[in-house]
């Protein structure tokens, strides 16, 4: 039987979510990524343009007014909204949000039914600081929890683990889930930093593990938390898995003072797929604010998921 590929999603739309000059969560992030992908080294993955998630697929995690309330928000061209000090709206923002959360549902979809064995979404905006009812951190919606409940809803996964190794603390993503116990959130990240969430002691239903790490920490210490960690996530023996890809944890990065480098984007990569071999891996894009640390990280993540893709099943 033929190996199944790696399914690669993105969107020129994600582009046209644009918060202003000098913000950090900017189109060029998604522009470098796009070039480190056309090495030879990923000719075989299966591309697809990643298609709209429909107002209910989005209610799936978050009300029907704050849905509707997001996508009504359209700014003339060359305008913006501010939804907080650090989230803004543009005229293309809701067709990229849109876009971004749709990615994630296409992307359960084809690993569910084994039309690929993992899948990464290269989008923008990011969604894991999004809460229930209330956009925050760069993000308009839960990208990740909107793909979670597709697969629970429409696929026949009865249990998601959603791991996020992002510097920042997934506290949208957590909000979202933690009292469901269906889902387990695992998450490492710096801390103190925004969003000042994501203590040792905040477990919702036993459905999260938060793994904070001091500024300053290196790969040793990320490996060691995720290391412990893991065993949780096979004992949750999850139908699907899904990461919050954050590459802003790098030492080069701007926004935080974690020292990771792309050998430790690649470690936790294999040891995920390595944890459960044979469930399917959907992996979305989330921080990750110096251009070549983020190329150079998504890479060596999406080199991981290519070798680990072909791993037997348990």
């Amino acid at each position: 039987m033929a190996e199944r590929p790696l399914l690669y999603l993105t969107h020129e739309a994600c582009l046209g979510h644009d918060m202003g000059e000098g913000h950090p969560e900017c189109p060029d992030r998604l522009r470098a990524i796009w070039d480190a992908l056309e090495h030879p080294d990923f000719a075989a993955l299966m591309r697809e343009e990643a298609p709209r998630a429909t107002p209910a697929q989005l209610a799936r995690a978050h009300p029907e007014g704050y849905v509707s309330g997001i996508l009504e928000i359209r700014p003339n061209p060359g305008s913006r909204i501010g939804l907080d000090a650090d989230t803004i709206m543009s005229a293309g923002s809701a067709e990229a949000a849109l876009r971004a959360a749709g990615a994630g549902i296409r992307a359960v979809e084809a690993v569910c039914r084994g039309e690929a064995r993992a899948a990464f979404c290269a989008v923008r905006p990011p969604g894991h600081h999004a809460e229930p009812g209330r956009p925050m951190g760069f993000c308009l919606f839960s990208n990740v929890v909107v793909a979670a409940r597709h697969a629970q809803a429409e696929c026949g996964v009865s249990r998601v683990a959603i791991l996020d190794f992002d510097v920042h603390h997934g506290n949208g993503s957590q909000a979202c889930v933690e009292a469901d116990p269906s889902i387990l959130f695992i998450s490492s990240h710096q801390m103190p930093l925004y969003p000042g969430t994501g203590a040792a002691h905040e477990t919702g239903m036993g459905n999260v593990l938060n793994l904070p790490l001091r500024p300053g920490a290196g790969g040793e210490a990320f490996r060691a938390a995720w290391a412990e960690a893991l065993p949780r996530l096979t004992g949750f023996d999850p139908g699907l898995v899904i990461i919050s890809a954050g590459f802003d944890a790098h030492a080069r990065d701007p926004l935080a003072q974690l020292r990771l480098h792309e050998v430790d984007f690649a470690w936790i990569t294999r040891e995920i797929l390595a944890a459960l071999p044979g469930v399917p891996v959907v992996s979305m894009l989330e921080g990750g604010y110096d251009l070549q640390a983020l190329a150079g990280s998504a890479a060596a993540h999406l080199r991981a998921l290519m070798d680990g893709s072909s791993l037997p099943a348990r």
